[in-house]
């Protein structure tokens, strides 16, 4: 068939035809925001210590049976351990009173043999609280987040052959459902492995929600909305999501309760059927030429212009063009190490990302308020990420963010524990930083490919994001052992990241590469100084150009 852009092009670039789908398509990636972070909340550690069972113990005993450990330079009650309550209830029968009588320090030490008791001051149950995954079993929290993240992986690698094969309308709302039986599930888990189990579930129907609508709103929207769409309007409804999600958790403080309303706000989706179309490009694709024709011609109605008789015409076959696989990247050593460079960049990015998304419970003050100001500061990252895309190179650009991102992370070691707000200050100029090297890096990766080369390259890339996001939970875990270990460490791969990324080639004002040869020739180092202006089917390389690949390319995971 002939072009799409060039056959629609009577629709125009606005309309209320396109602003109508540009509101309904974003509307889907709000459910994305609140069903992708509840872990901050439902698997939050609140204040606790061993249960002490319902024995004869004076009281001065009952005070004194939790020992008090240094933490960070503060006495606080032990949280693992007790002393032995065999010792304890003799010495409290014989009248022996702690710190005066005995020394508590020779005292043997034991475990919560009988469970723990939990604070309900912020939250009044949780999985950590239902299934008392603190001391020993502290590490199945992080275990559980990172199912959430394998799951992103193989929806990832599944949702796209399934749009491809059956329509991108009705994955999108098989996604739905399948999110919210996930969610709702979960909600009713009785044991952990089956928590886990069902966020797997979770993981998957939701990154093929967002990439599914992402590539339909990409396909049904005019070229200047689809811009709009891409850059701005997906990301600033996720955000959406995500500031709604604290408020949500502050008014539902039980779990299960919780899980069960997140998982109803499918309902809402429902009527989006029909108000959502297919996309007409796919339909083409497989030869259903009439249903897209009637699709163009609503659109053509709506926006009040006269279709053609004929909308798509027929024109010469396209010749078969050789395809190209993970092989040929590592083929050429140039490639090769354009592309390690870039895994290792989108990898530290996701790390740093979703590490400080999840760590918000773990800040002093409020979680509730903490997770709202981090999901706040995306929304003028986004818009500004946007912006300076248009006017700023993109190595540059990426790079200073990167150093601001990390730098800051690596100072919060020296702020003095009676400055917290301060600390609270610097982690949110962290993650304004990540959230703009997120932005930028999609564009970077997808400008420096070649045309042949670029579905591929960006898949690498996108894998390797979702390894870097399955270890953030881990090293936010590092913390339990030393609260500024997961700063260091993800301050210091970011600084790192930021100096691999000045040797990757600057592709600002440069027409994409459509080719290999092209690609190779770009100065960087791996490719050495030998500059070249690149044209691509004739297309001037300005930034807007540049900026609208991302619409078929980005394949994010909230």
């Amino acid at each position: 068939m002939g072009d799409y852009d060039e056959d629609t092009a009577f629709l125009g670039q606005t309309g209320p035809y396109f602003w109508a789908k540009f509101f309904f398509l974003n509307t889907v990636f709000v459910s994305t925001g609140f069903n992708g972070l509840y872990m901050v909340f439902i698997g939050a550690a609140p204040k606790h210590h061993c249960l002490i069972p319902d024995v004869n113990l004076t009281e001065e005993w009952r005070n004194a049976i939790i020992p008090v450990t240094l933490v960070n330079g503060e006495e606080v009650q032990s949280q693992c351990s007790r002393y032995r309550l065999d010792v304890v209830g003799n010495l409290s029968a014989e009248g022996y009173v702690p710190g005066r009588d005995v020394n508590l320090t020779s005292l043997q030490q034991e475990g919560c043999l009988n469970g723990w008791n939990y604070s309900k001051e912020i939250y009044q149950s949780n999985i950590v609280t239902e299934w008392d995954l603190v001391c020993d079993n502290q590490w199945k929290v992080p275990f559980a987040s990172s199912t959430l993240f394998v799951g992103y992986l193989f929806g990832s690698l599944i949702s796209g052959q399934l749009s491809d094969r059956f329509g991108r309308k009705k994955v999108i709302f098989i996604s739905i459902a399948a999110q919210c039986v996930s969610v709702l599930l979960q909600s009713f888990s009785q044991s952990w492995r089956t928590f886990c189990i069902m966020f797997l579930f979770v993981g998957a129907s939701q990154i093929s929600l967002y990439i599914s609508a992402f590539v339909l709103g990409t396909e049904v929207l005019s070229k200047t909305m689809r811009v709009i769409f891409t850059s701005l309007g997906a990301f600033l409804f996720y955000c959406i999501g995500y500031m709604t999600l604290p408020w949500i958790a502050y008014g539902i403080r039980e779990w299960r309760t919780l899980l069960a309303v997140l998982s109803m706000t499918a309902v809402v989706y429902i009527p989006l059927w029909w108000f959502i179309p297919e996309s007409p490009r796919w339909l083409i694709t497989q030869g259903r030429v009439e249903e897209a024709e009637a699709i163009v011609r609503e659109a053509a109605r709506k926006n009040k212009v006269e279709a053609p008789a004929v909308i798509f015409k027929e024109s010469e076959t396209t010749p078969l063009l050789r395809t190209y696989t993970m092989l040929d990247i590592l083929k050429s050593k140039n490639i090769r190490c354009i592309t390690l460079m870039c895994l290792i960049l989108w990898m530290a990015i996701n790390i740093g990302y979703f590490g400080l998304s999840l760590n918000t419970s773990n800040l002093s003050g409020n979680p509730f308020m903490n997770c709202f100001l981090s999901a706040t500061t995306e929304v003028p990252a986004y818009v500004v990420s946007t912006w300076l895309l248009r006017k700023c190179p993109r190595r540059a650009l990426l790079s200073s963010f990167l150093f601001i991102g990390g730098g800051v992370l690596l100072l919060i070691q020296f702020i003095p524990d009676t400055l917290q707000h301060v600390a609270l200050a610097l982690e949110m100029t962290g993650k304004f930083g990540f959230t703009m090297a997120f932005s930028i890096v999609y564009i970077y990766t997808a400008e420096i490919y070649p045309t042949v080369l670029r579905n591929v390259g960006m898949g690498m890339c996108s894998s390797a994001a979702r390894i870097g996001s399955i270890t953030a939970p881990y090293v936010i875990y590092l913390g339990t052992y030393n609260k500024i270990l997961p700063y260091l460490l993800m301050g210091s791969l970011t600084i790192a990241s930021s100096v691999v990324n000045f040797f990757l080639p600057e592709t600002f004002n440069r027409d994409l590469p459509e080719t290999v040869e092209q690609m190779q020739e770009c100065q960087g180092l791996c490719n050495g100084p030998k500059k070249k202006k690149y044209v691509e089917n004739g297309v001037s390389g300005n930034p807007s150009t540049q900026l609208e690949t991302k619409s078929n390319l980005q394949a994010l995971t909230p």
